[in-house]
């Protein structure tokens, strides 16, 4: 129920700003209950992984509105929306309440998730604004978009280091061809791909822009897509 009335609330602050503020203040409190119930990061299995997404969307979202114009009200009734859905699909999904396996008990993998999701995060609000821009002719945008996903490609380069850690520690190697691995190699290459077109004239702008935008598909499928749909050390 708590985390269907925060979906709801998220829809309906697009509407009334400081819903926005409760909804995530009742979301935070809700993740915070979940992990010292459970004793561990609440973190495994799409119903807590979409919540700490939705967490981290919208507490980012709210220091990258101070450099926000005429932008703000259209960019926080995207995120609203974003949100929303990735709480609304967190009730359809099962929680996982059981203790975690041995393979998982090692602050590598904390690591690695919690830096995996935060840089999805900053990689879906650069996506959000981009959108808003190209909708709204907001092409101002862009220098801001830009540092939002140059942040997230530092914490996603980082989650990529624990994470090979954490490998060699459970399976003894840093790298297995699984499809997870070798979509989050793609997902960093794109990130990687934009970062270097951004350099070259005339790729700023509206390019860079939707880029951006593009870029979050790739995001979306390395976290959901593989997940559910393929076999992998990272399966939920």
């Amino acid at each position: 129920m708590i985390v269907l009335a925060t979906a709801l609330l998220y829809l309906a602050s697009i509407f009334y700003y400081p819903l926005f503020l409760i909804a995530l203040s009742l979301q935070g409190s809700y993740i915070l209950w979940r992990g010292l119930s459970l004793e561990r990061l609440p973190l495994v299995g799409v119903h807590d992984t979409l919540l700490f997404l939705s967490f981290s969307t919208v507490l980012f979202s709210l220091p990258i509105t101070k450099f926000l114009n005429r932008e703000k009200r259209p960019f926080l009734q995207a995120v609203a929306l974003l949100v929303f859905a990735f709480s609304g699909a967190s009730v359809l999904s099962p929680a996982v309440n059981t203790p975690l396996p041995p393979v998982l008990r090692t602050y590598w993998f904390e690591l690695h998730v919690v830096l995996s999701f935060l840089s999805y995060a900053l990689f879906g609000l650069a996506a959000v604004l981009g959108a808003v821009g190209l909708l709204k002719n907001f092409t101002e945008v862009e220098p801001i978009q830009y540092r939002i996903i140059l942040t997230g490609y530092l914490l996603f380069s980082l989650s990529m280091i624990f994470g090979g850690i954490w490998a060699y520690l459970a399976w003894g190697t840093y790298w297995l061809w699984t499809p997870k691995e070798i979509w989050t190699t793609l997902l960093w290459l794109t990130y990687t791909l934009y970062l270097h077109f951004r350099l070259m004239q005339g790729w700023k702008g509206r390019v860079s822009i939707t880029i951006g935008v593009l870029g979050y598909a790739v995001v979306l499928f390395t976290y959901l897509g593989v997940g559910l749909l393929m076999k992998s050390s990272h399966s939920f």
